[in-house]
């Protein structure tokens, strides 16, 4: 399949490339040319753009997207006891089949969003691969272990069966958090990092609590202690990184690990503002996640964009804290680097074709003055007029492509609901 994107304004992420007026080519899942209006060719589709904008699709680098099933039946509470009181009793009832509809659900969510891939934690993780399968929505999961799931090993079975060329599904080492996994699933955890000699991704230092608690058992910081028993030795990244130290961020600068940035849910939850512009100074790479819709409650990657700026101007009491561009990289480039789709990161011959049409024709985007702030600090979901994933249109103009169906979506939840 043949594709022409032409007429468009292109934000292609590329450093130090401007926004510019051309077209993008599009041959199967790859993009082949990208720049100034051709005089055609052979296409199977061509679609005027009418001079709105193509990027790159957002990376929500941190996701649990079976927790749509739980989407405000627990609001209100901070996150120890929303997590023991409210979610973790509801997950141990969740079937694969019930995960497989509730993923489905977020891809919805996703594809209105302007997403293109998430990073995904989550349980009964071969039905969450069916389900973005099954959906053509690319996905990277990462281990969800800790000592109330399957055993620990089982991220290295994982790891080992999903990292297969050309899929749209992938997995990296994971595990969900160290104040709920004991000592010995720790160091179990820290061999299978080892055997593998790959990266490995973690809740960390989400509150203070945590940070505390962690101190009180071992001594030392979440990021350290994790590190002390070379969990980060090939790298990685942690979720949230609210609460750190000196020693932490020394720790993430020389393992080269990510920070993926949960704004919404820190904020509803009260877990605190992350510290972005300390990341920055410090030269660690921030992506941004939507973590999941029963914290958030919402996949919507305009809001977090937004929150992801304002927070860092009110917690450093700075307008010129953080600029609209950065904020737009943590969604696209960097989230790409941290999932490791070095080929989705930027619009460019060669790489993949998740691409994003943002409808400039819309109230909140005129005057177009500046459309990367307009896009950061007025731009909504209404704006994404297209989601195309691998080269294929799964949203368009308010409808669902590709034979998805969901009205059979909702159906399914509302039964298992």
């Amino acid at each position: 399949m043949k594709t022409r994107l032409y007429n468009a304004r292109i934000l292609s992420m590329v450093e130090g490339q401007e926004i510019f007026n051309g077209e993008i080519h599009i041959d199967g899942s790859r993009i082949t040319y990208v720049g100034g209006k051709t005089d055609g060719g052979t296409f199977d589709k061509e679609i005027d753009c009418q001079h709105n904008l193509l990027m790159p699709g957002f990376k929500n680098a941190h996701a649990h997207s079976g927790m749509s099933m739980l989407r405000s039946l627990a609001d209100d509470k901070p996150l120890d006891a929303w997590l023991n009181e409210d979610i973790f009793p509801v997950e141990a009832k969740l079937t694969g089949d019930d995960i497989y509809w509730a993923s489905q659900l977020s891809v919805l969510e996703y594809l209105t969003s302007g997403i293109t891939a998430c990073f995904d934690m989550y349980m009964e993780q071969e039905w969450v691969a069916k389900a973005m399968d099954d959906m053509g929505f690319r996905c990277v999961q990462t281990g969800g272990v800790n000592d109330f799931s399957k055993d620990v090993r089982w991220i290295d079975y994982m790891y080992n069966k999903y990292n297969v060329p050309g899929s749209l599904q992938s997995y990296q080492l994971g595990f969900h958090a160290e104040y709920t996994t004991n000592i010995d699933n720790l160091k179990t955890i820290a061999s299978v990092v080892q055997k593998n000699k790959a990266p490995l991704y973690v809740h960390a230092c989400e509150t203070e609590a945590e940070v505390k608690g962690c101190v009180e058992r071992y001594g030392k910081t979440p990021v350290t202690f994790l590190d002390s028993l070379g969990m980060f030795d090939y790298g990685g990244g942690i979720y949230h990184g609210v609460w750190m130290s000196e020693e932490d961020y020394d720790t993430m600068k020389r393992r080269g690990l990510y920070m993926v940035t949960n704004p919404g849910s820190n904020t509803k939850l009260a877990s605190g503002i992350a510290p972005i512009s300390e990341y920055l100074k410090r030269g660690i790479t921030v992506a941004i996640g939507t973590d999941g819709p029963a914290s958030n409650n919402c996949l919507d990657f305009f809001r977090e964009m937004f929150l992801v700026a304002g927070l860092a101007k009110l917690r450093d009491n700075d307008a010129a804290a953080l600029d609209a561009r950065e904020v737009l990289k943590m969604a696209t480039v960097n989230g790409a680097k941290a999932m490791h789709l070095d080929d989705c990161d930027v619009l460019a011959k060669g790489k993949k074709a998740d691409i994003i049409m943002i409808d400039l024709m819309q109230p909140n985007m005129q005057p177009i003055n500046n459309i990367e702030k307009n896009l950061v600090y007025s731009g909504s979901k209404q704006n994404v007029k297209m989601t195309m994933v691998d080269g294929k249109i799964l949203y368009q103009d308010g409808k669902f492509c590709n034979e998805i169906n969901p009205e059979n979506i909702y159906n399914k939840v509302s039964k298992i609901g």
